[in-house]
């Protein structure tokens, strides 16, 4: 699995992309511009991250920054919680098309089955994480509304005082 695992990163963002509108797809998959396709850079740079810390699984803090990056991204768009963190199980579905007939034959099918329940641990680190980056966002949206309203109240404060100043002629 490891000699195959820019293969697998691969496959795995293209299922990742296939969560999105199709017009948002074909853009994202003609362009690997980091800086004019951020989103569609970040899902292949994140995927290509996570394949050999998930195959080795020995640097939980690594996996964890590895998938903030793609959390993040999937938690500020327009997704229900699961349809967010559902890109964790798509590489489930990668490793079952790629290996699961050759693991069967030789009897190491249980190989697969522990790299799924790494994958299920994944899906539990994405949950944390994204619970967090919404968490953000919902802070940072009350500060925006408190500044705006102490904003408004300091404008209505300097109107009053310009109604009740007598004016000079």
């Amino acid at each position: 699995m490891t000699a195959r695992s820019a293969e697998l990163s691969q496959k795995w963002a293209e299922l990742i992309l296939g969560t999105y509108p199709p017009e948002t797809q074909e853009v994202w998959r003609k362009n690997r511009d980091k800086f004019s396709n951020p989103v569609g850079n970040c899902i292949l740079d994140s995927t290509t991250r996570l394949v050999p810390l998930l195959l080795s699984w020995n640097d939980a803090e690594a996996v964890a920054k590895a998938l903030d990056q793609i959390v993040k991204i999937r938690a500020v768009q327009d997704f229900s919680p699961s349809q967010a963190l559902s890109f964790v199980f798509l590489i489930k579905k990668v490793l079952r098309q790629e290996f699961a007939q050759e693991l069967a034959a030789k009897g190491e099918l249980e190989e697969l089955l522990r790299f799924e329940t790494r994958v299920d641990n994944l899906a539990s680190m994405a949950f944390d994480l994204y619970v967090a980056s919404r968490d953000q966002i919902f802070r940072m949206r009350v500060e925006e509304v408190k500044r705006a309203h102490t904003n408004i109240v300091r404008r209505a404060n300097l109107m009053k005082a310009d109604v009740a100043a007598p004016k000079a002629v």
